[in-house]
C-alpha cells in the first residue's frame, strides 16, 4: 500500500509499505478522506506539543471504512463507516493519533475500536473528515456555556477552527460575527451562515461589533487565531459579564493586552484545547442540524499526491482546508 511518511523533519515522501496485520482486538480501516491540519505542518517542521519520533505517518482528521474486524472485536462490522478520535490511550501511555502514533495518511491502517465512532448516513466521507476539527469548535462553544438564538457570538480568526466554531454557534441559533483579514475566509464564513464578517485591518473591528450589538458587545467571544493582534483585540469585543473561549494556540510568546478588562467587564475567560468527551454529541449535532461544512474544504488532492498537497498548503492564503482523498 501507499503511505505518506515524514522520514525526518521537512522530509515527506510517498512510500510503499506492507499491509498491516490485524490483531484480534483491532479493526482494519481503508482511508476515504483525510484533512491536512496546521498541526501536521508543526510535525513536518520537527515540533509538536508532545514528544514525537520519526519516521511517522500524519493524519488525524480522517474518515474511513472498516474492511476487516479482529476476532475479539464487538460492535463493529465490515462496511461500517467511521471516524476516530485523535487523543487516544494505549496500555503504555496517552497518544496523539497521527503524531506519536502513525495516522491515517495511508491507504489502510489498524486502530483500536474504542477510538472509533460510526458515521450517520447523512454525513458523507469527505465532510466526515471535518468532524475532528468540528469537535474542537463545538467544544470551544460548549466550554463557555454554549449559546442560543438570544446571543451574539464573535469569532476572531477565520481559519478552520474559527470557521467550525462559527458553524457550531450558528447551529445553536446565535447571531455570529467572524473577524478575519482574508477575504477568502470571510466569504466562507458567509457561506456557512455568519450574519456579519469584519476585516480588522483598519483597526475598527471593535466599533463595528458594538454597532451590530446595539453598543453592548458580544455575549461570547471565541479567539481562534492565536495571532498577537487577535489576542490583544479579543477582550474589546466582549460585553460586560461576557464570556470568552481562548482556543487559538499561542505558546511561548508574550502578548500585551488590556488585561484589566477582565475585571472591568467582569468577564469569564476559559482556555480551551481539544474536544474531550464531546464526539458523540458533535456527530449527532451535525446530523440533526444538517450543517454544511463543505465550504471550508477548499482544495482536494489524491492521497498519493500528499507531498504536493503539503507544499501547496504552505501558503495559508491559498487554501483553508486541503483534503486528501483515497478512492
Amino acid at each position: 500500500m501507499k503511505a505518506l511518511v515524514f522520514e525526518a523533519p521537512e522530509k515527506p515522501v510517498i512510500a510503499d509499505m506492507p499491509m498491516p496485520e490485524v490483531a484480534p482486538t483491532e479493526v482494519l480501516v481503508r482511508t476515504k478522506a483525510v484533512g491536512i491540519c496546521h498541526s501536521d505542518y508543526e510535525l513536518l517542521a520537527g515540533r509538536y506539543i508532545i514528544p514525537i519520533a520519526y519516521p511517522v505517518t500524519p493524519g488525524h482528521e480522517w474518515a474511513g471504512e472498516i474492511v476487516e474486524v479482529g476476532q475479539a472485536v464487538k460492535g463493529f462490522k465490515v462496511g461500517d463507516r467511521v471516524v476516530g478520535e485523535c487523543v487516544v490511550r494505549t496500555p503504555e501511555r496517552l497518544h496523539h493519533f497521527g503524531f506519536s502514533l502513525s495516522g491515517a495518511d495511508r491507504e489502510f491502517f489498524t486502530v483500536n475500536p474504542e477510538w472509533l465512532h460510526k458515521l450517520p448516513d447523512a454525513v458523507d466521507n469527505k465532510r466526515a473528515a471535518l468532524i475532528e476539527p468540528f469537535t474542537c469548535g463545538f467544544y470551544a462553544v460548549l466550554r463557555s456555556g454554549g449559546t442560543n438564538a438570544s446571543e451574539t457570538v464573535v469569532v476572531s480568526g477565520g481559519g478552520t477552527i474559527g470557521l467550525v466554531s462559527a458553524a457550531a454557534a450558528i447551529g445553536m441559533g446565535a447571531r455570529v460575527i467572524v473577524i478575519d483579514p482574508l477575504s477568502t475566509r470571510r466569504d466562507v464564513a458567509l457561506k456557512l451562515g455568519a450574519d456579519v464578517v469584519i476585516d480588522p485591518s483598519d483597526g475598527g473591528a471593535a466599533e463595528k461589533v458594538r454597532e451590530f450589538t446595539g453598543g453592548h458587545g458580544a455575549d461570547l467571544v471565541i479567539e481562534a487565531s492565536g495571532h498577537d493582534a487577535s489576542l490583544a483585540a479579543a477582550f474589546d469585543y466582549a460585553r460586560e459579564e461576557g464570556r470568552m473561549s481562548m482556543v487559538g494556540i499561542n505558546i511561548g510568546r508574550k502578548v500585551p493586552v488590556n488585561i484589566g478588562q477582565i475585571q472591568m467587564k467582569n468577564l469569564t475567560v476559559k482556555g480551551c484545547i481539544g474536544s474531550p468527551g464531546v464526539w458523540p454529541a458533535a456527530i449527532r449535532f451535525l446530523e440533526r442540524t444538517g450543517l454544511d461544512l463543505s465550504p471550508i474544504q477548499t482544495h482536494d488532492f489524491a492521497l498519493t499526491e500528499a507531498v504536493e498537497a503539503f507544499a501547496f498548503g504552505q501558503d495559508a492564503t491559498r487554501s483553508i482546508k486541503i483534503t486528501l482523498l483515497n478512492s
